[in-house]
């Protein structure tokens, strides 16, 4: 059996008034329903013999108003939660920061180097521009001579083949010379590319050492009663959002236990998954390269917990390392 609500669709399907989100809707249900589709049928049947017994008429006006009236009003979206951003400060030490000035005013004074250099080369190479153009236009000076002095002397074969000699050794000089020139300019060519590359290499390599003054570097102490001298250093990246964790004389690892980094941000009520290491079960050292489980701007504080083997959403076992 059907409702009225189902009987009243049914009786506006029949007739093909209905569009849309309803019609879709009612084709679902008409689908699942047997009795659904019985009513249809029977609407349908005497929908046809209306069709032919009755008199034209028109629907009534109201009906499209009061189809419209029974369609739902879509439910209003919640409103966004609010976030509270955090500010901490950042420090970086003032050993990294020593480094990064030297470094960075050595490759200053080797990149000025390099641009003079180029400087240089460059004005070389206009100059064999200009020594090359001044020996073309000399031996076609000396071509012109050479021909002039031909047609003009009638006399004297003897004077004029030696006059021809002389022109065709000159013309051999000028090309020998027009041909060294052409390879000290390849040369310089060379030097060149070879002084642009120089000035490339060191631009990337003053870039790598402005990374260093962005670097986070910090050291974890032990909490461990039972081992006290155990330590880390924590070396973290934020352009590149990795880092690199090396620990000291940390105690051996159950089979069902791992040890478990946690970067601390402010941004997030919950430290950041740093993932999961082991280490040497003779030494108690490791060396772990680590990516933070999420996007990380300012890491305050760095911790390392025992963990179940594989690791945990939030942290649950004792803390073994934290700092700075």
């Amino acid at each position: 059996m059907t409702d009225e609500t189902m009987q009243e669709y049914a009786s506006l399907y029949v007739l093909d008034l209905l569009e849309g989100l309803e019609l879709d809707a009612f084709q679902a249900q008409l689908a699942r329903d047997p009795a659904l589709r019985q009513l249809v049928r029977e609407l349908a049947e005497a929908a046809a013999h209306l069709a032919h017994d009755a008199p034209d008429a028109s629907p009534p006006a109201a009906l499209k108003a009061r189809i419209l009236a029974r369609l739902d009003t879509p439910a209003q979206a919640a409103a966004p939660a609010t976030v509270i951003p955090f500010k901490v400060p950042c420090w970086v030490p003032w050993a990294a920061a020593a480094v990064f000035v030297l470094t960075s005013a050595w490759l200053s004074q080797l990149y000025l180097g390099s641009r003079a250099a180029a400087a240089l080369l460059r004005d070389q190479q206009l100059l064999a521009d200009f020594e090359l153009k001044s020996a073309r236009h000399q031996l076609e000076a000396e071509r012109i001579i050479s021909r002039q002095e031909l047609s003009a002397s009638t006399a004297g074969s003897t004077d004029l083949n030696r006059a021809l000699q002389l022109a065709r050794q000159q013309a051999a000089d000028a090309e020998a010379q027009l041909t060294r020139t052409q390879q000290l300019l390849a040369a310089r060519d060379t030097q060149l590319a070879q002084a642009t590359q120089l000035v490339a290499d060191t631009e990337a390599r003053a870039r790598r050492e402005a990374d260093l003054a962005s670097l986070k570097i910090a050291t974890l102490a032990s909490l461990l009663g039972s081992s006290p001298q155990a330590l880390a250093v924590a070396v973290w990246s934020p352009t590149r959002q990795e880092g690199v964790l090396r620990v000291e004389k940390l105690p051996a690892l159950a089979p069902d236990k791992d040890y478990q980094l946690w970067l601390i941000d402010p941004q997030y009520p919950i430290p950041v998954d740093g993932g999961v290491f082991t280490v040497d079960p003779a030494s108690g050292a490791a060396s772990y390269a680590f990516k933070a489980g999420k996007p990380v701007r300012a890491i305050t504080k760095f911790a390392v917990s025992l963990e179940r083997k594989g690791g945990v959403p939030r942290a649950e076992g004792p803390m073994v390392l934290f700092g700075p």
